[in-house]
Formats: structure tokens, C-alpha cells, sequence
């Protein structure tokens, strides 16, 4: 009898000895996921100034007038931004494909507004350099020797 109490108060002993496996701590991992979310195109955004580059340095920046607005949106793959102007009738927007590798953003358009159509039939690719930062990003004109130009500078609103 003692034998089967000692066989038993082992196995008791060992089974309350094992400990549970830790639960996985997914805040890590959720953390991750904001962050990344932060740190991509994927939004709306406004547009809030323009900064002219010469010999690629900043020389000028300009901040956006009050009743002009630009909005760029972003989904996983697509692309589409919009122009007000009250003082303009015409209308301003475009809609495409866009890419974005880390350093260079390509947009291709598929379709705007009657304006932006006629830019689309001489040019539908358009390549920046993009500084994504979080909340903000820089979209940088660059020439044909790659030197900066003028940026459109955005921030997130949503």
C-alpha cells in the first residue's frame, strides 16, 4: 500500500511540478502591425506644402493656401488623389496603380479628369523619390540626372 501512496504522490508531485507553456504575447506583435501600418502609403493624406531643391538642398518651401486642398489615397495597390480649387472650375484628380519599393514610389495612372487625361496621354508613369516618415512622407521630383527638384510634402489624416 505504501508503494502504490508513493507511486501516486509522485505522479502527483510531477504533474503539479510541469509548468504551463507561456501564453504567446501577441502585443509584440500588434505593436509590430501599427508600426507597420504607420510606416506605409496605405491612407489618406493631405497635401501641406512644396519645397523647391537646388543641387539637392532644400532653397524654398511654400505652405499650402488655406482654400487650396489635395488629397492622395492609398490602398494596397491603388492609388487615387483629388484637387479643390474654388477659384478653378476645372477638376483635378487622378486614378491608377502605384508601387512603392522603399525608395522609389511609381504611380501609373490609369484615368483623371479631363485635364489630367490629357497628361495621362503623354505621360501615365510617374516616378518619385518618396521619404516616408511616420504620419508624413516627401514626394520628391527628380530630373533626368536624378537630381531633386521640387517635393510635395503630405501628412496623414487618416
Amino acid at each position: 500500500m505504501t508503494s502504490k501512496f508513493l507511486i501516486f504522490s509522485l505522479a502527483l508531485a510531477l504533474a503539479f511540478s510541469c509548468k504551463e507553456a507561456p501564453e504567446n504575447d501577441n502585443s509584440t506583435e500588434v505593436e509590430t502591425e501599427q508600426q507597420d501600418k504607420l510606416n506605409s502609403l496605405k491612407g489618406t493624406w493631405e497635401l501641406t506644402g512644396f519645397y523647391n531643391y537646388k543641387d539637392n538642398v532644400v532653397v524654398d518651401s511654400f505652405e499650402m493656401n488655406p482654400e487650396f486642398r489635395q488629397l492622395k489615397m492609398y490602398s494596397d495597390t491603388k492609388v487615387m488623389w483629388c484637387k479643390h480649387r474654388p477659384a478653378d472650375s476645372s477638376e483635378w484628380f487622378g486614378y491608377g496603380t502605384y508601387d512603392y519599393d522603399g525608395e522609389r514610389l511609381t504611380e501609373v495612372l490609369d484615368f483623371g479628369s479631363a485635364v489630367m487625361d490629357q497628361v495621362i496621354a503623354e505621360k501615365k508613369e510617374f516616378i518619385f523619390e518618396l521619404d516616408l516618415q511616420t504620419n508624413k512622407f516627401q514626394q520628391i521630383e527628380l530630373d533626368e540626372d536624378g537630381n531633386r527638384i521640387y517635393s510635395e510634402n503630405y501628412v496623414r489624416v487618416e
